[in-house]
């Protein structure tokens, strides 16, 4: 096991909970979803900081539509900026760069866009991570109060890659991709420098440095429903991931 330095965060820090939804040519996806999340965030009364993380878009008109959506938002619940990527690289370079912007976060979060783990959800599980003290991550479970929907190709893809987490970096998990993750800042910004995958893999990367430096986290069930036009690309993409899995198991190694 790695051995790192545990950084204590102070009773100001863990006041601030920074959420990011990372887009990428997503402003219509986000639409939806972002209306629910606002509605919500505003019910609440929440101390979230929203920030819509654009991961470098390149369709035009895309940045001033966001920005349209932005002060749209704003009007609902006030907390929320909008951030813009100089170039794509990829979900995970896009959310490691937006939680960089606040170092003294004491919780760092994000939700996918596509609404798959709906704005409820997403929330209840931040307040569950405060009110434990632990990082605590969604996963696609179904229980006696939770539902999820998914193709049978996804299902697979995803209990294959569960198994592929399992033999490739040694941990055990319901869940690396599911799109709804709340994390103790001053443990994940102990394994950060060591993070380098800017795609896909990121939450796999992340959850296996945290557990390779003895770090834990919380899983609870959340509802997710699978959503049109999504971004994986089944074959070409499950390839992509495994040879990420064994760049991090090499990683781990060293």
């Amino acid at each position: 096991m790695r051995v790192v330095e545990k950084i204590m965060a102070t009773a100001s820090d863990d006041a601030t909970i920074i959420l990011v939804t990372p887009v990428w040519n997503d402003s219509k996806r986000l639409a939806s979803y972002g209306e629910e999340l606002a509605q919500e965030l505003a019910k609440r009364d929440s101390r979230v900081q929203w920030v819509i993380a654009d991961d470098g878009s390149e369709q035009p008109g895309e940045i001033p539509r966001l920005k349209q959506q932005l002060e749209k938002y704003r009007g609902v619940y006030p907390h929320v900026s909008l951030h813009v990527a100089s170039h794509h690289n990829g979900k995970g370079s896009v959310i490691r760069e937006a939680w960089a912007l606040s170092p003294e976060a004491g919780w760092l979060a994000f939700a996918d866009a596509d609404g798959s783990v709906n704005a409820p959800d997403m929330l209840d599980l931040i307040d569950d991570a405060v009110a434990s003290g632990e990082s605590t991550i969604g996963v696609r479970k179904k229980t006696e109060t939770t539902r999820v929907e998914e193709g049978i190709l996804r299902g697979i893809r995803h209990r294959g890659f569960l198994i592929a987490v399992h033999l490739l970096l040694g941990f055990r998990t319901e869940d690396t991709q599911c799109g709804a993750k709340v994390m103790r800042a001053s443990d994940y910004r102990a394994v950060a420098p060591r993070l380098i995958e800017i795609g896909w893999a990121f939450d796999a990367e992340m959850l296996a440095e945290l557990n390779d430096a003895g770090f834990t986290w919380r899983e609870r069930p959340v509802n997710w429903v699978e959503k049109g036009q999504s971004r994986i690309r089944p074959w070409m993409d499950s390839v992509t991931m495994l040879i990420s899995l064994l760049r991090i198991r090499r990683r781990l190694r060293q």
